[in-house]
C-alpha cells in the first residue's frame, strides 16, 4: 500500500502517522475520490484510532545469533515481533517487512507473540553441544512492552534461564521489568544478570511523541532505583542521540547515576530502509521548523546519507558531530563516576542438567 494518512486526532499513543508501505510490496494503492465522500470519510472524524492486535506463532528457535563486530553480544532473545511502544526511531521497524506487514502502524499495532518460546529455549540450552554465552533479552523489540503484562512470555523465558543459571542482560523502556525482580535479583547477586533502562530524554513532552507507549522518563528512573536497591547491576542507555531533538544527554546520565546506574552506553540515530521516510514525516509533523537541520546533521553522522550500514561507524557515527557526541558522553561519564567497561557476566555456573531433568518429567 501507499502512504495512507491517519487523522491527527487518531494518533494519540502511536508513533507513526501512516501505514508506510514495506519494501517488498509490488502493488501500490492510493485513495480515490469516487464522488461518494469516501476520501473525506477515510480522513475524517469517522476513523477510529488503530487498536493493537496480537497473533501467535510457534517459534522454530529461541536464540538468535549475530557475528556483527560492533555488537557486544552474540546471542539474543526476543519473545515478540513488533513493539507497541511505538518509538518513531526504532531501527527494528523494517523487520516487519519480512512478515509482509508495514514498518509503520503495523509494527506497533500488529504484534507477533512466540507462544512456545520457553519450551524451545529449554531444549536449546539443554542440547549437549550448547556452549553458554550471555543472552541479551529484548534486542529487537522490547521484552516488557505492554502486552507482556498479560502474556508473560518474557517471564517464562527468564524462568528457564534462571533454572539453568544462564547469564542474561535486559534492555528495556518498560517498568514491567520490576515484576520479575524475584527472578532477576537473585541472578544479579551472583553476577548472572544485568539490566539496562533506556532513557532517551528527561523531557516528558518530547518522550510522549518520541516513544508514545513507553514508560515516562520519571517512571524509568524509578525503575532504575528499584532495581539498584534490589541489588541488580543496572545501567542506562541514552540512545539514540538525535541532533537538535534530545540534547540533554548529560542531564540523563546524571539523573540515572543518582538513582543507581553505574554503566552507560549510547548509539546515534539509525534510519535503515523504510525508517528514513517515516522519521522525516515525524519531523515534518512535530518539528517542521528544524526538520531540514536535523536531517542534515543525521546525514553528517552517516557519511552524507540517511544511513550508512558500515560496521565501523553505524552505531556511533562519523565526522565532527560524532566526535562531539563521543566527547560529551565520555566526559560526563568520567565526571559522574560511571564504570569505563562493562563487567562480563559469569558463564561458569551454567547447569544444563537442571533443564534435562525438567524435560524428563514430561
Amino acid at each position: 500500500m501507499s502512504d495512507v494518512l491517519i487523522p491527527l486526532h487518531a494518533l494519540k499513543g502511536r508513533g507513526v502517522a501512516y501505514r508506510q508501505p514495506h519494501r517488498f510490496e509490488r502493488d501500490t494503492r492510493d485513495a480515490f475520490d469516487d464522488g461518494w465522500g469516501t476520501v473525506e470519510a477515510q480522513n475524517g472524524s469517522q476513523v477510529l484510532p488503530p487498536v493493537t492486535q496480537v497473533r501467535f506463532e510457534d517459534a522454530r528457535s529461541a536464540i538468535t545469533r549475530n557475528d556483527s563486530p560492533d555488537i557486544g553480544f552474540s546471542q539474543g532473545l526476543n519473545p515478540y515481533r513488533g513493539c507497541e511502544h511505538g518509538c518513531i526511531y526504532c531501527y527494528a521497524r523494517p523487520s516487519h517487512s519480512y512478515l509482509g506487514l508495514s514498518p509503520g502502524l503495523d509494527f506497533e499495532t500488529r504484534l507477533i507473540a512466540k507462544r512456545n518460546l520457553a519450551e524451545v529455549l529449554r531444549a536449546e540450552l539443554a542440547h549437549p553441544r550448547y556452549q553458554p554465552e550471555m543472552i541479551a533479552v529484548g534486542t529487537v523489540t522490547d521484552a516488557y512492552q505492554p502486552v507482556e503484562r498479560e502474556l508473560r512470555l518474557t517471564r517464562a523465558a527468564l524462568e528457564v534461564l534462571c533454572s539453568a543459571r544462564h547469564p542474561f542482560s535486559i534492555v528495556t523502556k518498560g517498568s514491567g521489568v520490576e515484576r520479575d525482580l524475584d527472578l532477576i535479583a537473585p541472578m544479579g547477586a551472583i553476577n548472572l544478570a544485568a539490566v539496562y533502562v533506556t532513557i532517551t530524554t528527561l523531557d516528558a513532552k518530547l518522550a510522549r511523541i518520541l516513544e508514545p507507549r513507553a514508560a515516562a522518563p520519571y517512571r524509568r528512573l524509578r525503575t532504575l532505583r528499584t532495581l539498584a536497591e534490589a541489588g541488580v547491576p543496572v545501567g542506562v542507555s541514552v540512545s539514540p542521540q538525535i541532533p537538535f531533538i534530545n540534547d540533554d544527554m548529560e542531564q540523563v546520565l546524571a539523573a540515572a547515576y543518582e538513582v543507581g546506574a553505574r554503566r552507560a552506553f549510547y548509539q546515534v540515530l539509525r534510519l535503515p530502509w523504510e525508517l528514513a521516510p517515516m522519521f522525516r514525516q515525524w519531523l515534518d509533523l512535530h518539528y517542521p521548523d528544524r526538520a531540514a537541520r536535523v536531517m542534515a546533521r543525521v546525514q553528517d553522522l552517516h557519511g552524507g546519507k540517511d544511513y550508512e550500514a558500515d560496521f565501523a561507524t553505524r552505531m556511533k557515527g562519523q565526522g565532527i558531530w560524532a566526535d562531539l557526541l563521543r566527547q560529551r558522553f565520555n566526559k560526563a561519564c568520567e565526571r559522574l563516576g560511571y564504570e569505563r567497561e562493562r563487567r562480563a557476566l559469569d558463564v561458569s555456573l551454567f547447569r544444563p542438567s537442571a533443564l534435562r531433568a525438567q524435560q524428563e518429567l514430561f
